[in-house]
């Protein structure tokens, strides 16, 4: 088996972080205090893959390792779990969750594999009483939206046909124009995004990178327009932003070109 002194060094580092001698803010740290970090650095780590960017992929993967250390000394010092107990249990939950690796089941595609993921997946969680049981209370609402949906329609609560769907959301927009108050409005905002998320669901597509692709875009498109707006932005028509609007669409295309051409 290889040796990793470089985890090994990391681990000691963060005890020593939080060590009596050690640093004030780190000791101070709870699981409660670090929830924001924890998915701040997965996000980072997310971008720096979307950027094809492998110095900042393994930057960013060492802060999100840093946050899987930082918690499990917390847990330690309270002897309830250490780093160990966690790499124990993610092993023994691959192990047996991959039975056509490390066990006798056959499987002839990608699809055997994640149903018998699902069936291995289920029985480990049979005290979960509704299919609703373990969609994540802190996770991004797209994210979540996504897989509620999916845990329904696995129960057979699916729009018979994509035109339904569309019907639905349209439904939706109606109610929402109908509505008087603001919790009215907010209430059918939120059922316009979670048939959307269907919408995307239903064409395979992710709703949160989708999202997270049209910010990117936008915020490109945003500084092209600063860079070519002839005055400050505050004083501009509502003539001269569509304009603006149009050239940082087909500069931003034309870039998009060259970046695809240089691959």
């Amino acid at each position: 088996m290889k040796n990793y002194p470089n985890l090994e060094r990391l681990i000691e580092i963060i005890e020593i972080l939080r060590s009596e001698n050690g640093c004030k803010w780190d000791r101070e740290q709870t699981h409660s205090s670090l929830k924001s970090n924890m998915i701040e650095e997965a996000y980072e780590a997310v971008d720096a893959i979307d950027d094809n960017d492998y110095p900042h992929i393994r930057e960013e993967l060492g802060d999100v390792l840093l946050q899987v250390v930082l918690h499990s000394q917390i847990a330690k010092e309270s002897n309830i779990f250490d780093i160990e107990d966690v790499a124990k249990g993610i092993s023994e939950k691959l192990i047996h969750r991959h039975p056509h690796v490390f066990g006798n089941v056959k499987v002839n595609s990608t699809e055997d594999i994640l149903n018998n993921w699902e069936k291995i997946k289920k029985e480990e969680k049979k005290h979960r009483k509704s299919l609703m049981d373990g969609v994540s209370k802190s996770q991004a609402a797209l994210m979540s939206a996504q897989k509620i949906s999916k845990k329904a329609v696995k129960a057979g609560f699916e729009w018979p046909d994509e035109n339904s769907l569309y019907d639905c959301i349209n439904s939706e927009f109606q109610e929402f124009k109908s509505a008087k108050t603001k919790e009215e409005k907010e209430e059918e905002l939120g059922d316009i995004l979670f048939g959307i998320v269907n919408l995307a669901r239903w064409h395979k597509i992710d709703a949160e990178q989708a999202l997270l692709k049209a910010n990117k875009k936008f915020m490109k498109r945003f500084r092209i327009m600063e860079e070519n707006a002839s005055k400050c932005l505050e004083e501009l028509s509502l003539e001269e932003w569509d304009e603006l609007w149009k050239q940082a669409k087909q500069e931003l295309k034309k870039q998009n070109s060259k970046e695809e051409n240089n691959l």
